[in-house]
């Protein structure tokens, strides 16, 4: 049975309209005076930390830990700005499918698993009203490798149900090739949902589990068995 169910952010549970990119940039343009490459960047499935040293790479820019807190702390700033200035929504199915493992008899505990630092995963999900659903995370400013976050989810959700969990006890839910790595990482179960950075057949190439179109398509005593 599914003791632990870890979700992905972006593409996942919601787009939004392209905050995180305007974030990104708005913050590279004051704080180095950098204003062109972002569009280079492959989003989908990275980590926020990972994407920002391949900028600075690009740049000649020192990965010091300095800079790295010079952008976040400008990247988190605009990311709240831009929020509720474009057209983001929460994903089809997601709320249902909350509700739905929230009520189970034997309800697993709801993560996220996420390349977003957690302050930004924070602002995101708290415009839609999602972020009190999760009782914990792993970020992107807990590691920078997704697979190595995998790792720390799944102890941290170890802690809380006070004992090991088998790979098999828990469910990942994303929306590209990365987060079923993630998945392959930890020996878990994969839920993949064609609504963000990958197609439905780019998904089922690597085979997990689950692969639906969207949230709509599966209910939670389907894949908490």
């Amino acid at each position: 049975m599914i003791r632990l169910v870890l979700f992905d952010v972006d593409g996942t549970l919601i787009r939004t309209g392209g905050a995180g990119l305007k974030a990104f940039e708005r913050a590279f343009a004051t704080e180095f005076n950098l204003r062109d490459g972002v569009e280079r960047l492959s989003f989908a499935g990275r980590t926020d930390v990972s994407l920002v040293r391949e900028f600075f790479r690009l740049h000649s820019v020192a990965a010091t830990p300095e800079n790295f807190e010079r952008f976040f702390d400008s990247y988190v700033f605009w990311l709240d700005h831009f929020m509720d200035k474009l057209g983001g929504s929460t994903l089809p199915g997601v709320e249902q499918l909350i509700r739905e493992l929230q009520t189970l008899p034997e309800a697993p505990l709801l993560g996220l698993l996420t390349g977003n630092v957690q302050l930004g995963a924070e602002i995101k999900l708290r415009y839609y009203r999602l972020w009190e659903n999760f009782k914990f995370g792993a970020f992107g400013n807990d590691h920078e490798n997704r697979n190595q976050l995998a790792l720390i989810a799944r102890q941290r959700g170890a802690r809380r149900w006070g004992r090991d969990l088998d790979g098999q006890e828990i469910l990942v839910i994303g929306d590209t090739t990365l987060d079923i790595a993630c998945a392959k990482a930890i020996d878990a179960k994969m839920l993949a949902v064609a609504s963000g950075g990958h197609s439905l057949a780019q998904l089922q190439s690597h085979h997990p589990h689950w692969a639906v179109e969207n949230l709509c398509e599966i209910d939670a005593t389907e894949i908490c068995r």
